[in-house]
C-alpha cells in the first residue's frame, strides 16, 4: 500500500449542483491525503471520477459521452462513473471502456475509503437501502473556488412529479449541527470568506435533536457563534430555497432570522418552479401563492432595502396552457427579480411527470424562452440600479482574481486586478477576496467595480 501512496495522478470532473462539487472536493481532499496529486490533464492521470447529474437527460448524456471520451484519451486510467447519471443510467457507464466501477450516489462516500489504484470493493454496509438512510460522511476543509459549499443536508421525501433526486439520492437526511458549525470554522479559517450553505432541499433540514428545529435555527446557530469574529470580514449565502420556507407557517420565522443574522448576504435564491397554482399542484409541489411570495418579498426590503432575487423555473411541464404560461409571466413581472435559472422541462424516466402527456419540445422551449427574456430585462435593470449604489463588498475567485459576485449575486469583474494585493481586508490564503469596491460600469452583463 505504501507504494500506491506515492506519485499517482487523478483527475476530477463534477456535473450538476453544487453538493455535487462539495461531494467532489470531499473525495479529492482525501486522495491528497493518500499523497495523490490532481491534475488538470485527464491523459496524465492514473485515476478520473465523474461526478455525474441526472436533473436533465442532457446532464445524463453529458456525463456518458465524458467517460466515453476519456477513456479513450486515456485507456490506462482508472475511472470511477459516480453520482447521479450513475444511479439512473448504471448500464450505460458499466459497458464503456475504463470503467473501474458505477458507484450509485448514496454509495459516493465508498471512495472516501481506501485508495482508488487498490480499491476493489464498492459495496456499503446494508447496500444502497442502508446508505440512503445515512447522511453519508464527507467533509471539507478548503475548496477550490473562492465560494466553498457546506453540505448541510441530502435527498428529498417531497416527491415532485417531475424530479428524479428522490429516486437517486433518497430521502431526506440532515448533517450534524455541531459538524456544520466545525467545518464552517475551518473554512474561514483557511481563508475563505464567503459559504454558501446548501443542500438538495433545505426545507426538510432538522437538527436531528428531536427539538423540531429546522434551518432557519441552523442559520441562526452559525450566525451567533461566527459572527462575534467574522461579521463584516466574511459572510454567509443560501443556496435555493423552498417557497414554502418564506411563506406560511415558516414565513414568521425567516423574516426574523434573516433580519437578524449579521453574516447573511442580501440575497435569495427560491425553488419557484411555476407561477401557475394548477401547474404546481400537478408538479405536486409545496403550496403557495404568487401573493404570498410577494408579500414576503416586500417584508424582505424593509430591512434589504436593496436584495437579489433569483429563481428556478421549469417551464413546458405537461399540461402547461398558455393560461398558465402567462400566469408564470404575470407572478414574475410583480417580483423584483434580478436573476433566473430557467429550464425547459425534461422528461425523466421512473418519475410521475414522464407518464403524463408532452408537450411538443418545441413548445416547451418557446415557453422557457420568453420567461428568459423577462427575466433578461429585470437583470438589465438591476445591473443599472447597481450604478447607484456608494459601494459594496465582493468576492472574488481565487481562479481569476478579476471575477467574483457582489453581495446581491451579481457578476463584477475588477477594473485594476493588481489593486487587490493592498485590499486592508486581504485573507491569508491568496486570491480568496472580500473587498469593498465602487461601480463603475455595465460591460456585457457584467458590473465594472474598482477598490473603493
Amino acid at each position: 500500500m505504501q507504494e500506491l501512496k506515492q506519485d499517482f495522478k487523478f483527475y476530477a470532473i463534477t456535473y450538476g449542483c453544487r453538493v455535487n462539487q462539495y461531494e467532489t472536493q470531499s473525495i479529492r481532499e482525501w486522495w491528497l491525503s493518500l499523497g495523490g496529486t490532481e491534475t488538470e490533464d485527464p491523459a496524465e492521470a492514473d485515476v478520473i471520477l465523474i461526478d455525474s447529474c441526472a436533473v436533465t437527460a442532457e446532464a445524463v448524456a453529458d456525463a456518458r459521452q465524458m467517460a466515453r471520451k476519456l477513456g479513450r484519451l486515456n485507456p490506462g486510467a482508472r475511472i470511477f462513473a459516480a453520482g447521479c447519471a450513475a444511479t439512473a443510467a448504471p448500464a450505460d457507464f458499466r459497458q464503456l471502456p475504463g470503467v473501474a466501477a458505477v458507484i450509485p450516489q448514496v454509495q459516493k462516500f465508498v471512495l472516501l475509503n481506501g485508495h482508488p489504484l487498490a480499491m476493489s470493493d464498492f459495496s456499503t454496509p446494508g447496500g444502497e437501502e442502508g446508505a440512503a438512510r445515512c447522511f453519508a460522511p464527507f467533509s471539507i476543509s478548503a475548496f477550490k473556488r473562492a465560494r466553498p459549499v457546506i453540505k448541510v443536508q441530502d435527498g428529498c421525501s417531497q416527491g415532485c412529479a417531475y424530479c428524479i433526486i428522490p429516486l437517486t439520492r433518497g430521502p431526506s437526511r440532515s448533517r450534524p449541527v455541531d459538524d456544520i458549525v466545525a467545518e464552517a470554522h475551518r473554512l474561514l479559517a483557511s481563508g475563505h470568506r464567503e459559504i454558501l450553505l446548501s443542500g438538495v432541499n433545505l426545507r426538510q433540514f432538522h437538527s436531528g435533536s428531536g427539538d423540531g428545529r429546522n434551518f432557519w435555527a441552523l442559520l441562526r446557530r452559525l450566525d451567533a457563534e461566527l459572527s462575534p469574529e467574522w461579521a463584516g470580514r466574511a459572510r454567509f449565502r443560501l443556496s435555493s430555497l423552498d417557497p414554502a420556507q418564506v411563506t406560511g407557517a415558516m414565513g414568521a420565522e425567516c423574516l426574523e432570522t434573516l433580519e437578524a443574522c449579521r453574516m447573511l448576504c442580501p440575497q435569495l435564491h427560491l425553488s419557484l418552479q411555476s407561477g401557475s397554482l394548477t401547474v404546481l399542484a400537478r408538479m405536486n409541489r409545496s403550496p403557495y401563492s404568487p401573493e404570498s411570495i410577494a408579500e414576503a418579498v416586500a417584508k424582505m426590503r424593509a430591512f434589504w432595502p436593496v436584495m437579489g432575487l433569483g429563481a428556478d423555473i421549469l417551464m413546458g411541464f405537461p399540461g402547461e396552457t398558455e393560461a398558465e404560461t402567462e400566469e408564470t409571466l404575470a407572478m414574475l413581472r410583480t417580483l423584483p427579480m434580478t436573476y433566473a435559472h430557467v429550464f425547459p422541462y425534461s422528461e425523466r424516466p421512473g418519475t410521475k411527470a414522464a407518464a403524463l402527456p408532452q408537450l411538443p419540445k418545441k413548445v416547451r422551449q418557446e415557453h422557457a424562452a420568453r420567461v428568459r427574456n423577462l427575466i433578461a430585462e429585470k437583470k438589465a435593470a438591476f445591473l443599472e440600479e447597481q450604478l447607484g449604489l456608494p459601494a459594496m463588498w465582493a468576492a472574488f475567485d481565487s481562479a481569476d482574481a478579476r471575477h467574483g459576485n457582489n453581495e446581491f449575486f451579481v457578476d463584477c469583474r475588477m477594473e485594476s486586478p493588481e489593486t487587490l494585493g493592498h485590499s486592508p481586508s486581504r485573507p491569508s490564503a491568496p486570491g480568496h477576496e472580500l473587498i469593498k469596491v465602487k461601480p463603475l460600469r455595465i460591460e456585457r452583463n457584467l458590473l465594472i467595480v474598482r477598490p473603493a
